[in-house]
């Protein structure tokens, strides 16, 4: 346990939302045989309670580094005035955390009724053990430290997601507050392109399987290092000898490593059962465009365009709560479309939408989901295409804010 406790603790540091020193810095504990923590601080003693009340074996605190600090202690205050809750409208919170609680108090008895019905807990700005250096998220885990990893990873994502939505639309609506503009200009600094060096890939054709092993494992761990997806959300897939081979349900993508199923076209094995839940619309984008190698990431800007909705337009639409999954416009980011669908199969699921998204573009994003990209024969050029429409619509989302402060 000490082991994973300093693990996760390392990986909150290396995905920039803790620091290695300072207020930022990561508190995991974990219960094996003993209660055991990465670090010492002063919470512990109250973090101790949290444990004596529910039935876990880990549990993280965090106060985010910025821009992540500053947007949810922002989120927090708003909730705090209504309902108590953050509700962002992105997938992976209404698949995976549905609402985030927040609690204007340290205080163990409240984080632990939050903890029974929820995956994660902010505690606002300034209520974190009399401290005033920002927001905190709680996340607990039942089986590993992974758990509350991928939530406080999460809780980040969504409420990146869920401030740069809400400023946007603000601001078509003429309803942004001074407080929201001001906070804008404040972590602007920190949301920068992607530039990097593009990295080098493992060349096409894979001449055996083991090759194709190690092809996926290294662009997943690219996709991570890259920020093109936050916690383990996101897949890859490469389709050879009639197999796809597709990396598992709840895989972190720097870590594939014996996580990969491959799954014959002809069904003719059972691999599929842990496979990604996302696997039939993977074979059948595959056959439907004679692809071979998928990525699907959720970089932020790609996610945050894709659920922006002209007021005017959603006034008419007949769909309103259902238009991550119905909507009939045709947009784009780009030559990019964006298209509706859900994970899963059914007639909304994502194997109905996206593989014919796919025969027209390289690229296509889901709406409030992520970005799926396919190469011809390798991964080099879907990672370079991931890479092109992020930016593209960093850009563009960027380009309707000055417009709409312009106007």
């Amino acid at each position: 346990m000490e082991q994973l406790v300093n693990k996760y603790a390392r990986k909150l540091v290396q995905t920039k939302l803790g620091s290695d020193s300072g207020p930022s810095q990561p508190l995991v504990g974990g219960l094996d045989d003993k209660l055991v923590w990465n670090r010492n601080a002063d919470e512990i003693k109250l973090l101790e309670d949290v444990f004596k009340g529910l039935n876990i074996n880990s549990l993280i605190f965090l106060r985010p580094v910025e821009p992540y600090g500053s947007l949810i202690g922002f989120l927090a205050e708003n909730a705090l005035k209504s309902n108590g809750l953050i509700q962002p409208e992105d997938c992976e919170t209404r698949t995976f955390l549905h609402d985030l609680p927040v609690i204007n108090k340290f205080d163990p008895d409240r984080i632990i009724r939050v903890l029974k019905k929820r995956k994660s807990v902010i505690i606002a700005p300034g209520n974190t053990n009399g401290s005033s250096q920002g927001p905190a998220i709680l996340a607990h885990g039942t089986v590993s430290p992974e758990q509350g990893f991928v939530t406080i990873s999460s809780v980040c994502f969504a409420g990146f997601i869920k401030f740069f939505t809400d400023y946007l639309k603000a601001l078509r609506e003429k309803t942004a507050t001074a407080a929201a503009h001001d906070l804008f200009d404040k972590i602007l600094p920190y949301v920068k392109p992607i530039q990097k060096t593009l990295p080098e890939f493992t060349p096409s054709p894979f001449p055996d399987e083991e090759t194709v092993y190690l092809a996926i494992i290294e662009a997943g761990k690219k996709v991570i290092e890259y920020e093109l997806v936050d916690s383990y959300f996101g897949n890859v897939s490469y389709f050879w000898n009639k197999t796809l081979y597709i990396s598992q349900t709840g895989s972190s993508l720097d870590e594939l490593s014996g996580c990969i199923d491959p799954v014959p076209v002809d069904g003719s094995t059972s691999a599929g059962l842990t496979a990604s839940s996302e696997l039939t619309a993977h074979l059948a984008t595959v056959l439907r465009t004679g692809c071979k190698a998928i990525l699907h990431g959720h970089p932020k800007f790609s996610v945050i365009l894709s659920m922006d909705c002209d007021p005017g337009r959603k006034a008419f639409c007949h769909f309103k709560e259902q238009c991550h999954i119905k909507c009939p416009e045709k947009r784009f980011a780009g030559a990019t479309p964006i298209i509706p669908g859900e994970v899963g199969t059914g007639p909304t699921g994502l194997c109905q939408t996206l593989p014919l998204a796919l025969s027209r573009a390289d690229s296509a994003i889901v709406y409030g989901h992520g970005l799926f990209t396919i190469g011809k024969e390798n991964f080099f050029d879907a990672f370079c295409t991931m890479l092109e429409v992020e930016n593209f619509s960093r850009d563009s989302y960027f380009k309707k804010v000055l417009y709409l402060k312009k106007n």
